[in-house]
């Protein structure tokens, strides 16, 4: 489990062997990752690489994870039920329970395989694999609805369970999760894949343990733990004066009339009773849970993730381990809050409040001096189920989930990233819709002016328009940060939010409400869907004129932005230098800090 592992006096494995067992098995992570995405049936995982693979030490401690700062300890549920003593190798265990995980799974399509991996007669290690399935059934195909108001509207809950005993598969139990899956071959052949990656996991770990042996194996396991607890711990007292610093972010709406919901986080810098540093993650002041599935069931591991990847910076010599969440001494959480809703609370679109946490996660870095980037846009989310007519006349069911990239907010050194998707930073390609969906693209690109101004430009979101091919269409959106766009840092502005519309510049106009279910369209309609961007970072008239003109030629920024945002007046494909040091020389006052109602509403 995520807890502090203890080194022995003198170190087993040396600093050479450390780094090539570093390597290895993050190269076994990465081929159990790929055989995944190879061999997977769902477009969800196939394309949209919505899956991870982690290996864990023998004691169930997370000693090389995934880049994506919403999962904790995922072996703490098995381990409950089925201690390390009674387990055999070739035993895989399996489950998607998010209440009986703690978080450790969010909502319920999330499938996880824990298998250990035995020498000399005892569990030197864990391999685990995680996907996301399409549909396991539940109210709406795709089992995700913003209608849902309990779990159990969000498809087949599996405890802790042992799938393979001693290599032996437990079929029956296979069959009846399947049977609840409206696409039970996609289902079939996701699970296939999954076995797959544990089983390739299972023997790439065995080969690091034969040629390095348990003990040194061991040992460096316990090292990188060790050097990224320490690392994330001496860059969160550089960030962290003593004392306690507060954010305050908010998403609008559970899709069922209400809201905001508001997270407030507190992180606290105090000395110990031995002289040490504590640090105290707070979250008990967020807002109570929500009647529709924003619900955010965050595992307690969670925010020293987020830390521990915001500290590693992409640093290729570091690992993403429990490191980062063992950093934090004390993590609390308030019960029947919307960060920790009590079963049975729905908890399906889990993913928007995820999103809308790292940026808070952000402010609340910022508050305490770092240099962390402003807040992003949440993904959207387009689930399309329906029936189509085949060539021979016959009409089938389909189910299109498009998760759609969005722009991430500026640093303090570089601007946002553009269209980018969470999981993978991958959208779905158009030729890959076309010939597997009933639909065609009729534009996909870039969102101009979607990202927030700035010294640093925050990222632009997408533009995506279908024309639906189905007899009969039905659409879930998810679209947050509309009454609270993603804020901006130091001067920058706020991102621009997203818009979902049918059929636009028609009579028949409608614009769809932002988090909503059941709207039904017909063959011919058009479903044009714009993505929000992020925060900028810095006043807007630092940023270098010629890049505002160089921007507005990529089609990033308008020329009436150009001008009312930057100060920058471009006349056709040029620069009018006059125009614009006119307009810089009458610069507008303007707050070096966040929104003024994020401010405000800081505890």
């Amino acid at each position: 489990m995520n807890k502090p592992s203890t080194l022995k006096t003198a170190a087993l494995c040396d600093p050479v062997s450390l780094e090539i067992i570093r390597g290895a098995i993050a190269a076994a992570q990465s081929e159990m990752e790929a055989l995944i995405e190879r061999t997977a049936i769902s477009a969800f995982i196939r394309e949209k690489k919505d899956f991870y693979t982690a290996l864990f030490d023998g004691n169930g401690t997370m000693a090389v994870g995934s880049m994506v700062p919403i999962f904790g300890d995922m072996t703490r549920p098995v381990l409950e039920k089925f201690p390390i003593e009674t387990m055999q190798d070739g035993d895989v265990y399996w489950y998607n329970d998010c209440y009986g995980s703690y978080g450790a799974i969010s909502h319920s399509n999330d499938q996880v395989l824990l298998a250990p991996v035995f020498r000399e007669g005892r569990v030197c290690a864990f391999v685990m694999s995680w996907a996301h399935f399409a549909d396991i059934g539940g109210l709406r195909p795709g089992s995700i609805s913003p209608d849902a108001t309990d779990i159990f509207q969000e498809g087949v809950m599996i405890p802790v369970t042992k799938m393979v005993e001693a290599g032996r598969v437990n079929q029956a139990v296979l069959d009846i999760f399947h049977r609840n899956s409206r696409y039970p071959e996609q289902s079939e052949g996701d699970m296939r894949a999954l076995m797959a990656s544990v089983e390739l996991g299972v023997r790439r770990v065995g080969e690091i343990l034969d040629r390095f042996g348990p003990d040194v194996t061991e040992d460096a396991l316990a090292q990188l733990l060790e050097r990224t607890r320490n690392l994330v711990r001496d860059k969160m007292a550089e960030t962290f004066d003593y004392g306690t610093y507060s954010f305050t972010d908010a998403i609008d709406t559970d899709g069922h009339g209400n809201g905001p919901f508001h997270m407030r986080f507190s992180l606290t810098r105090a000395k110990g009773a031995d002289g040490a540093d504590h640090f105290t993650f707070d979250a008990r002041d967020s807002d109570d849970q929500a009647p529709g599935p924003i619900n955010y069931l965050m595992n307690n591991g969670v925010p020293g993730m987020a830390l521990g990847l915001f500290y590693l910076g992409g640093d290729p010599s570091q690992v993403c381990n429990a490191g980062g969440p063992n950093a934090l001494d004390e993590v609390l959480f308030r019960k029947g809050s919307f960060l920790q809703p009590e079963y049975p609370a729905p908890l399906g679109l889990r993913g928007l409040t995820a999103m809308r946490m790292i940026s808070a996660m952000c402010g609340l870095l910022n508050a305490g001096g770092g240099e962390a980037p402003a807040a992003n846009s949440a993904y959207v989310v387009n689930i399309m189920r329906g029936k189509y007519r085949t060539k021979d006349g016959t009409l089938e069911p389909y189910l299109l989930a498009d998760g759609i990239g969005v722009g991430y907010g500026a640093r303090s050194t570089a601007d946002g990233i553009d269209a980018v998707y969470f999981v993978a930073q991958e959208n779905y390609p158009v030729e890959f819709l076309e010939a597997g969906y009933p639909v065609t693209m009729r534009s996909y690109g870039i969102v101009t002016d979607s990202g927030g101004a700035g010294r640093y430009r925050g990222g632009c979101g997408i533009v995506r328009e279908y024309e639906i091919l189905a007899e009969e269409t039905m659409v879930a959106i998810r679209i947050d940060s509309v009454q609270n766009p993603p804020w901006g840092i130091h001067g920058g502005k706020s991102g621009r939010h997203g818009i979902a519309i049918v059929n636009p510049g028609t009579p028949q106009e409608v614009r769809l409400d932002p988090l909503s279910d059941g709207n039904m369209l017909k063959r011919g309609d058009i479903l044009r869907i714009e993505t929000g961007g992020g925060g900028g970072y810095g006043h807007p008239y630092d940023r270098p004129a010629e890049t505002v003109l160089q921007d507005v030629l990529s089609g990033f920024v308008t020329v009436d932005a150009a001008r009312s945002e930057y100060g920058v007046v471009v006349a056709s494909d040029t620069l009018d230098v006059q125009a614009t040091q006119t307009l810089r020389a009458n610069r507008p006052e303007t707050r070096r800090f966040y929104r003024q109602e994020y401010v405000d509403a800081l505890v």
